[in-house]
């Protein structure tokens, strides 16, 4: 594939300042952060651009699902029941031997995590805490401060890299490519705009989550990464594949993020029941609801429509010491006027999670020489169709480590480049609030074949917009990838993992695949 130099373009740009590095991270979740230290600890110049201080990363709550060694775990759990746990949950979509590659080496990243600072909970001393989530079939996920898994990941991550040179408030606006090889990245600081000269780039950026009016996404969580790696023609694949969190809090009077409840809180024995006390699972699967993401999810969209209700409610009365073990949750809930020890709480399913994503290998390599993809914007073949409770914190330890060593050898072998701008052009952008009104309408928990005609062709009649401030980035990122969304969700005429079409709801064998796409410039 010959691409253009700048990998595109992306707005009447004019330099303002140069940095040189042999490695740029953007983004400063976990994956980011790993990469980052993994190439700084291999002597490599590394400079991390983030946008935004909350990450997704920060607001995760259940845990990391991780097999422990056998000295450790007493309930007969192993590596191959966590890969077919996993295989099951992606509904015929994952790759087996990525799978395989990340579960195993999942238990030394958390070693890792802990020996910058990471401490879990424990059930007896020197013994971490294990609880179920749904689809697992064995407790297995590790947690901290109950139910502040990702809080406890980021402020280790954060203080581990404290020494790192972190440039804030920064957004990458273009991959700048020459030869079929990176070059560095065109960003946007408050200092205008400006080039980092790089031999490596990793993608960091987290999900997709504003595509939706509801999410329980931070801010920043605009599908950048996705964006960039389309504007520089490379492979996007399972983009379909949105997760929607089966109990996120519902609250008809706030839009934007929303807290999840967490699914450990089912792990624990709390119950979903619709405004009748009805069971919303029963007879659905039989993991009841315990199954996984997707399968809940549509059992609670289904019994909305049927009902009419606005939400269905996740009964935690029986669980003991609720405030103390779910300390996240019991906030959340009362600062919504509920306490959760005494009546239930009302959810709905939330945007939460891409399965797909830019497309890379296990070590986060993408077609790109020296790019680099990992965590939540990238697909390495471990999610499938439907990611596994609490095997999104073990893919960005895994991947992220494995990705800065690579990126760091890469610029070793590669040596100093020299970036070019892109010459300027506009992008298509509708804006954020019709946009989310589009996709939450016509791309969210269920879909067909009318309703994404309808939003292709609002989407392709979006006007041109010049990129000039963060806000006209994020709105022609979140286009572009909708649009993408969009294509590749009716491409897919079956219902499978977490898309479902309502014209089409069973899975086809035929479709039992990864449909790839690139979109070269939108």
């Amino acid at each position: 594939m010959t691409r253009p130099a700048g990998c595109g373009g992306s707005g009447p740009w004019a330099n303002r300042w140069q940095q040189r590095a042999d490695v740029v991270v953007i983004g400063t979740g976990v994956a980011g952060l790993v990469a980052a230290l993994a190439a700084h600890r291999r002597g490599r110049k590394v400079v991390v651009l983030s946008k935004t201080a909350d990450t997704a990363t920060l607001f995760a709550q259940g845990g990391i699902a991780v097999v422990l060694p056998h000295a450790l775990r007493d309930d007969g759990d192993s590596a191959e029941a966590h890969v077919a746990d996993t295989l099951a949950a992606g509904a015929g979509l994952c790759d087996p031997e990525a799978v395989r590659s990340i579960v195993a080496d999942g238990y030394q990243a958390v070693s890792d995590l802990v020996g910058d600072g990471a401490r879990f909970d424990e059930g007896a001393p020197g013994r971490w805490s294990l609880t179920r989530e749904g689809g697992h079939s064995r407790r297995r996920i590790i947690h901290a401060g109950g139910d502040a898994t990702g809080a406890e990941v980021q402020r280790a991550l954060n203080g581990a890299a404290a020494t790192l040179d972190i440039r804030h408030n920064h957004v990458a606006v273009e991959l700048l490519c020459d030869d079929d090889a990176v070059t560095g990245v065109l960003a946007l600081s408050d200092d205008g705009l400006g080039v980092v000269h790089a031999p490596s780039v990793i993608l960091a950026t987290g999900g997709l989550g504003h595509l939706y009016a509801a999410t329980t996404n931070p801010a920043g969580s605009t599908s950048d990464g996705v964006a960039l790696a389309m504007w520089a023609g490379l492979p996007i694949a399972d983009l379909e594949f949105v997760q929607f969190h089966p109990t996120m809090l519902f609250d008809r009077n706030a839009g934007g993020r929303r807290p999840l409840i967490t699914e450990a809180v089912r792990g624990e024995g709390a119950v979903l029941i619709d405004s009748q006390g009805n069971s919303v699972t029963d007879g659905v699967h039989p993991m009841g609801d315990l199954a996984p993401r997707d399968v809940v999810a549509g059992a609670i969209h289904a019994r909305l429509q049927a009902t009419g209700d606005e939400c269905v409610y996740l009964d935690a009365r029986r669980i003991g010491n609720f405030t103390t073990r779910f300390p996240t949750v019991t906030a959340a809930c009362r600062a919504a006027g509920i306490d959760p020890t005494r009546e239930p709480i009302p959810v709905v399913p939330g945007a939460h999670y891409s399965c797909g994503g830019v497309v890379t290998d296990v070590h986060g390599r993408t077609e790109i020489a020296g790019l680099f993809a990992a965590g939540e914007v990238a697909r390495t073949g471990m999610h499938g169709a439907n990611r596994l409770a609490s095997n999104s914190l073990l893919e960005g330890l895994v991947v992220g480590g494995r990705a800065g060593k690579a990126a760091a050898a890469h610029a070793l072998a590669a040596g100093p480049v020299t970036a070019r701008a892109p010459e300027p052009v506009t992008r298509h952008a509708l804006r954020r609030a019709d946009l989310q009104r589009a996709m939450s309408r016509h791309a969210a928990v269920m879909r067909d074949g009318n309703g994404l005609g309808v939003l292709a062709k609002e989407l392709d009649c979006a006007p041109h917009r010049v990129l000039r401030t963060r806000t006209d980035f994020e709105d022609v990122a979140l286009t572009s990838t909708a649009g993408a969304l969009a294509a590749a969700a009716s491409a897919r005429t079956e219902s499978r993992g977490c898309h479902h079409r309502s014209d089409y709801p069973g899975s086809d064998p035929a479709l039992a695949r990864s449909l790839v796409g690139a979109v070269a410039c939108c």
